[in-house]
């Protein structure tokens, strides 16, 4: 008898799927639910299959959250658009990187803490050393560049997502402006000027602060 179209599929009942269906359907269940919310019987739940099939293309709990991990960070390498200059390069990427994060915020929690193992992400991570290197880095400082700007990204991205302090909030403009003037006259000033507290323009002054110091240091 044919399988009624739309039905749930058998345990370990191979259907058309794909890895990479698996994981956007993954990241989408935890930016809407939180990573407590991404079960493999959720997950097969979302696809419209039995938890068992999942296993088919992802071989466990841990495989699927270093595809997670995957998915954020390869989506960024694109942005370099193949430049020669690892500068510019390097720009493109960190600051898609941290638009990809802020768009998924549940992934931060996992890329603080699961180290890049799959063949996507040391791909990037192998082309991202080769533009490196070829621009003048010895081996060793490329991977430290590189760290430390990735860690850069993730850092400020977690801080981001965090902490959203209102106006009238302890720490926020309005706040701020209503201190001291005498015994605080810059941070009053900056913040009744509304200069200093924007998240891009800092991201952006630090990022080349960064740079510039890779090329002082290459």
């Amino acid at each position: 008898m044919a399988q009624r179209q739309g039905a749930r599929r058998g345990r370990g009942e191979r259907v058309g799927l794909s890895r990479q269906q698996i994981l956007d359907a993954a990241l989408g269940l935890v930016d809407r639910d939180g990573l407590k919310g991404l079960t493999m019987r959720s997950l097969g739940e979302e696809l419209g299959v039995e938890a068992m099939t999942l296993y088919h293309y992802v071989p466990n709990k841990d495989a699927l959250l270093d595809g997670l991990v995957e998915q954020v960070f390869t989506a960024a390498v694109p942005a370099m658009d193949g430049s020669a200059d690892w500068r510019a390069a390097l720009r493109a990427y960190a600051t898609a990187l941290r638009e990809g994060l802020l768009r998924h915020p549940a992934v931060l929690p996992l890329a603080t803490s699961r180290p890049a193992v799959t063949p996507a992400t040391l791909d990037d991570i192998e082309v991202l050393l080769r533009l490196l290197t070829a621009g003048g880095f010895p081996l060793g400082r490329a991977l430290h560049a590189l760290n430390s700007l990735v860690v850069f990204v993730i850092g400020h991205a977690t801080a981001e997502a965090q902490i959203v302090i209102g106006a009238e909030e302890a720490g926020g403009a309005d706040w701020l402006a209503a201190l001291e003037a005498e015994r605080y006259p810059l941070l009053v000033r900056a913040a009744s000027e509304g200069v200093g507290a924007d998240d891009g323009e800092r991201f952006a002054f630090a990022l080349e602060a960064l740079l510039l110091g890779f090329e002082a240091l290459r």
